[in-house]
C-alpha cells in the first residue's frame, strides 16, 4: 500500500529555516541542560521527542511549533530546580498559617483551625477519591483545549498557550519574591527550616491507597518545588482554560471546565496541598494574566508577530 503524494510530501522540512530553528533549539537545550539544569535521562527523551516532531512530518512540526509556548514553561518550570526560591528569600511558613486562620478559621471543638485541618479531620473516602481525580485534570484539561484549539483555531491555541505560560511566569515570580510552605508542611514540621527534604503527596495518598497504587507519592517524591504554595497555580490553570473556552463560545466545555475549577480548588484544599488564600491568589493570577495579555499585549505589534509566526510555521 503506497503512501498518499499529500502526506509523502509532508516528511522532512522543505524550507532551510526549520531545520536553522531546529539547530538553534538543540544547541540551547542540550547546552542549557547539561551545563545548567544537570542532564537528566527524561531531559534527553523529552529531547528526542521534540526534534522527531519538528523533523518527521509538515504536521507534526505545525503541532510542536504551535505548542511552543507549553514547551518553554516545562522548559522553564524544569529550569527551577538550579536556583531554589527559598535561597532568595525567607520562607513563611506560621506567617501563612496564623492569616488563613484569621481569615478562613473554622470553630471547631473549642479551637479555631484552618480549612485545611478540619477535612483532615472529617476524612471521606468518596472525597478522597473525588479530589485525586481533580487534582489529576490541571494536565489534562489545558492540553486537551489546546489539541482541540489545534485542529478548529490554531491562532486561539496561541493567545490560549501564551496566556498559559504568561500566567506561569507571574506566578514563578511570586515564588521567589514570597517563599512559602504548604499547609503539609506546617503539619509535619512546624516553624522549623527543613529545606533538603522530599515533596509529600498529603491527603493525595489517600486516593493512592483506594487505587492500590502509589500515583501521587511517586509524582511529589520527586517535587523539588516545596516552598512554591503561593500562589497555587493548579487553581489558576483550569481559569485560564475556562476563559479560552468560553472566548470560543465552548459552552458544554465552559461549563464541564467550570465544574473542574470548582473540583481542583476544592482538592487543592482538602488534599492539605493550599491555603484557600493560595487558591484565591491563584485565581488573582490568572485573571491578572488574561487581562494583561488580552488587553495589552494583544493591542501591541506583537498581534503581528503572531500572525507572522503562524505563518511561519504552516509552511
Amino acid at each position: 500500500m503506497s503512501i498518499p503524494e499529500k502526506v509523502k510530501t509532508g516528511f522532512l522540512p522543505k524550507d532551510k529555516h526549520h531545520f536553522a530553528v531546529i539547530a538553534l533549539f538543540a544547541l540551547f537545550y542540550l547546552t542549557w541542560t547539561n551545563f545548567a539544569v544537570g542532564f537528566r535521562s527524561d531531559h534527553f527523551v523529552f529531547f528526542l521527542v521534540i526534534i522527531f516532531m519538528l523533523l518527521i512530518h509538515r504536521w507534526t512540526r505545525t503541532f510542536t511549533y504551535l505548542f511552543v509556548f507549553f514547551i518553554l514553561f516545562w522548559i522553564i518550570y524544569d529550569s527551577m530546580r538550579i536556583y531554589p526560591n527559598y535561597l532568595l528569600n525567607d520562607v513563611r511558613i506560621k506567617e501563612l498559617y496564623e492569616i488563613e486562620k484569621s481569615i478562613f478559621g473554622i470553630h471547631y471543638n473549642n479551637a479555631i483551625v484552618t480549612p485545611n485541618e478540619f477535612f483532615n479531620k472529617h476524612d471521606i473516602p468518596v472525597l478522597d477519591f473525588l479530589s485525586g481525580l481533580f487534582y489529576l485534570t490541571w494536565v489534562p484539561v489545558p492540553l486537551g483545549l489546546g489539541i482541540y484549539f489545534f485542529f478548529k483555531d490554531k491562532k486561539m491555541l496561541m493567545r490560549f498557550s501564551a496566556t498559559f505560560l504568561l500566567t506561569n511566569l507571574v506566578g514563578f515570580c511570586i515564588y521567589y519574591i514570597y517563599p512559602a510552605a504548604p499547609p503539609w508542611y506546617f503539619e509535619k514540621y512546624g516553624a522549623a527550616e527543613m529545606y533538603n527534604i522530599q515533596g509529600n503527596p498529603a491527603q493525595l495518598v489517600e486516593f493512592d491507597q483506594l487505587i492500590g497504587y502509589p500515583l501521587f507519592t511517586n509524582i511529589y517524591t520527586k517535587n523539588s518545588n516545596v516552598f512554591a504554595a503561593v500562589p497555587s497555580l493548579h487553581a489558576a490553570y483550569p481559569v485560564v482554560s475556562w476563559f479560552y473556552a468560553y472566548k470560543k463560545r465552548l459552552k458544554a466545555t465552559s461549563f464541564l471546565i467550570f465544574i473542574d475549577i470548582i473540583g481542583i480548588w476544592f482538592a487543592a484544599v482538602y488534599s492539605f496541598h493550599h491555603y484557600v488564600i493560595d487558591v484565591l491568589l491563584g485565581l488573582m493570577c490568572a485573571v491578572f494574566s488574561i487581562f494583561v495579555f488580552e488587553k495589552c499585549v494583544m493591542k501591541t505589534r506583537i498581534s503581528i508577530y503572531f500572525d507572522k509566526y503562524m505563518r511561519f510555521v504552516q509552511n
